[in-house]
């Protein structure tokens, strides 16, 4: 059970207008906004709405409601169901609804969560033994980078290890997707509401506070994989934290992590240059669609947590 994301006084209150489908009311109703409805970490799209039914000002919690069957629980804060798709156990494991907008977690409850234009609202049914914690994910792409955090655009810099073809490949996928994108080197200083995209092999870019989380696996980083200390192997991780496969040379990897309040950090590595280089033509719409995160081989993507044997 996670009551923490129905316990707050203001999303009890908010609860019961969301109930009711009337929203928070007044207000312009968000446009381009999208829901996307998957299970097991986006392995299954369940539902997509690319034009969901809006009615003035939106929470995430009356957005859902208005447009599939929902059912609730603790004073409707928090999903039990959605289409008829229960969380509660599963093979021995927790499983839950989790949402997130413009791939960031929620830091709130649903009902008490303002739906701005633009935004892509992911709702994904998962197993949570490891960690009921996964602040980022990479399958709202191209968001954060284009509408923001809460409706606010956000500056985004590309922070390289050397500025050679792959990070030239980043920055470009980020504008063609119509984000002013800066670059820089790795360390560059800044504001933490920046989103950064940092792109080098793993023992080029593990020093970084934004991304150094990832070494300690999915219940510090929530991503379903580790890196060696010396960054020359990526240890994929099932859903169950159990290692799956350890890759070496020309293996790369796409995540995005974030610490406390800060803009999440996305980064594009590998096990050397060769895994970087396939990571950063990865980086695009195509590949990481309803993905948490993406591991890459000269044999094909692989999603994260892969699923285990």
């Amino acid at each position: 059970m996670r009551p923490h994301l129905a316990t707050t006084a203001p999303l009890l209150t908010v609860a019961v207008l969301a109930l009711t489908g009337c929203g928070l009311g007044a207000g312009s109703a968000p446009s381009a906004v999208q829901i996307n409805v998957t299970r097991d970490f986006g392995a299954k799209v369940l539902r997509r709405t690319d034009a969901p039914k809006v009615r003035g000002q939106e929470t995430v919690m009356s957005l859902l409601i208005r447009n599939n069957a929902v059912s609730t629980r603790y004073g409707g804060g928090f999903v039990q169901s959605i289409d008829g798709v229960s969380g509660g156990q599963e093979a021995g494991r927790p499983i839950d609804w989790f949402y997130y907008v413009n791939g960031l977690e929620a830091r709130r409850g649903a009902a008490a969560t303002t739906v701005h234009p633009g935004d892509h609202i992911w709702w994904d049914r998962h197993n949570w033994s490891q960690t009921e914690n996964v602040p980022a994910v990479v399958g709202s792409f191209p968001e954060p980078f284009l509408n923001g955090i809460d409706g606010k655009r956000l500056p985004v810099r590309v922070e390289c290890a050397a500025l050679g073809g792959a990070c030239r490949t980043v920055a470009a996928r980020l504008r063609a997707q119509g984000v002013p994108a800066g670059v820089a080197a790795i360390g560059a200083g800044g504001a933490p509401q920046t989103l950064r995209v940092v792109v080098g092999p793993w023992a080029k870019v593990q020093g970084d506070l934004g991304t150094e989380t990832i070494l300690r696996g999915p219940r510090a980083s929530g991503v379903y994989a580790r890196f060696a200390k010396d960054g020359r192997t990526l240890t994929l991780l099932d859903q169950d934290g159990r290692p799956t496969r350890t890759l070496v040379s020309g293996a790369g990897l796409i995540a995005a992590t974030r610490h406390a309040e800060d803009a999440p950090v996305w980064v594009v590595t590998g096990t050397d240059g060769s895994g970087v280089d396939l990571a950063a033509r990865a980086f695009g719409v195509q590949a990481l669609q309803n993905r948490f995160a993406l591991a890459v081989t000269a044999a094909g993507a692989v999603p994260l947590p892969e699923e285990g044997s």
